[in-house]
């Protein structure tokens, strides 16, 4: 299914009065309402494949019917959110889910929608088909060599493909640890992870980042290999310049500082980007925003303060990507209502006033301080977002055009109700 900017222009100009309204009134509130609106055009916020169809949880997955049942239409689901919002303007892969039979007519295909291709993503978590040894016991950490080197030849196989269209980046997250106790030698682990990551880092271009992920828990219990920020720093110090730590929102334990980490990571060149979900429990990749909104704001927070301490690029010189997994809603409508939290978030972020918060920090005025971030939370952005859309051709509704539309229904007539998105 095709979006047409005609669709769009006709949404927009039902709602256009009502927002010049809110736009109006925000921006005579906040000073620097001008440059925020730039910097929300420019900021892109990557899509991966495997979150365009229906997630499971540990006992059952149910199908919501229309998902996408190839590389070629994960792409156009990517598009049509792109269509609606202009800020999904990436996709990220993950392989063997997604491997191209055609590389060039894939890239045209991305092109058509708008699409740059986000970071690769390699899977040693799962047994492949046809793989000579099991990831039973973990992959880059085994102690079989010959399944190290099959997990590594996969991350290289991953790069090959990343080059072909146009990806600059290695994302590598592990499911290796231990459920119990005396189950393996911890340094050992290290050590054989650490020589797996050496080959692999060797591999890449010279552009090209690697992204290690960290998670403290799941699949294994007792331990995981590359369990927290601390680990992944470890890692990517010894790795070199072209390896960064990758911060995902659910992977910590609870009450976890994350923005603190996420400074100090910047501080020291270390963090490549964002997986970006929410979550009550532990890693339930739930709609960003969707429970802990104020500790989106405070992690946006610190990422402008130390970019532009740093003279970053807000939209280039990071990664930024939604790591949700959809369980009752529908897949599309999820994402956009994340993208809408990141942006709003960010744009509180840029709203915040720096001079009077260094002052606030440097006089130990605990009070005011306290006071400039919660009035920056507490202002209603939306209408700042919502021009931004308006700005770029997209629509000030991403989720009432989506509905109105009826995009759901019309993926169901042209795939059927009970496809099921490849990968998961």
């Amino acid at each position: 299914m095709l979006i047409e900017s005609n669709n769009i222009a006709s949404h927009n100009e039902g709602l256009l009065k009502k927002h010049q309204n809110k736009f109006a009134f925000t921006a005579s509130e906040i000073e620097n309402a001008e440059s925020i609106i730039q910097k929300l055009i420019d900021f892109q916020i990557a899509i991966p494949s495997w979150a365009l169809g229906t997630g499971g949880t540990r006992f059952g997955r149910f199908a919501g019917g229309g998902e996408p049942r190839s590389l070629e239409e994960k792409i156009e689901d990517v598009g049509l959110l792109h269509k609606l919002n202009n800020a999904s303007g990436a996709i990220s892969l993950h392989i063997p889910w997604d491997i191209p039979t055609d590389y060039k007519a894939i890239k045209t295909l991305a092109a058509q929608h708008g699409l740059k291709f986000d970071a690769m993503n390699s899977n040693t978590f799962q047994d492949q088909a046809n793989a000579e040894h099991t990831y039973r016991y973990g992959s880059l950490q085994n102690v079989n060599k010959a399944v190290r080197k099959q997990a590594i030849a996969h991350n290289i196989e991953v790069i090959k493909h990343g080059i072909e269209l146009g990806s600059d980046s290695l994302t590598v997250w592990l499911a290796d640890g231990s459920n119990f106790p005396g189950q393996l030698n911890f340094r050992k682990a290290y050590q054989n992870t650490l020589e797996s990551l050496e080959e692999i880092y060797d591999a890449l271009p010279s552009n090209w980042k690697l992204f290690l992920e960290y998670k403290c828990a799941e699949p294994n219990f007792y331990s995981t290999t590359v369990a927290d920020w601390g680990q992944s720093y470890s890692y990517v110090q010894k790795l070199g310049d072209k390896a960064k730590t990758l911060v995902d929102l659910g992977h910590h334990l609870p009450n976890a500082n994350i923005e603190q980490i996420v400074s100090i990571l910047l501080m020291d060149n270390k963090l490549g980007g964002f997986h970006f979900n929410d979550s009550k429990y532990g890693d339930d990749d739930l709609t960003a925003g969707a429970l802990k909104p104020y500790q989106l704001f405070l992690i946006f927070n610190e990422l402008v303060e130390g970019m532009d301490a740093r003279g970053m690029n807000h939209a280039k010189d990071l990664g930024w990507m939604i790591d949700a997994s959809h369980n009752i809603k529908d897949p599309l409508e999820d994402l956009l209502q994340s993208v809408e939290a990141i942006m709003i978030a960010y744009a509180q972020a840029l709203s915040v006033d720096r001079k009077a918060l260094e002052q606030a920090q440097e006089e130990n005025d605990v009070v005011k301080a306290q006071e400039i971030l919660q009035n920056a939370f507490r202002t209603d952005v939306r209408a700042l977002v919502a021009e931004a859309r308006l700005r770029s051709g997209a629509a000030l509704n991403p989720v009432e055009l989506y509905r109105s539309l009826a995009v759901r229904s019309n993926l169901i007539g042209e795939r059927g109700l009970k496809t099921m998105a490849t990968g998961l």
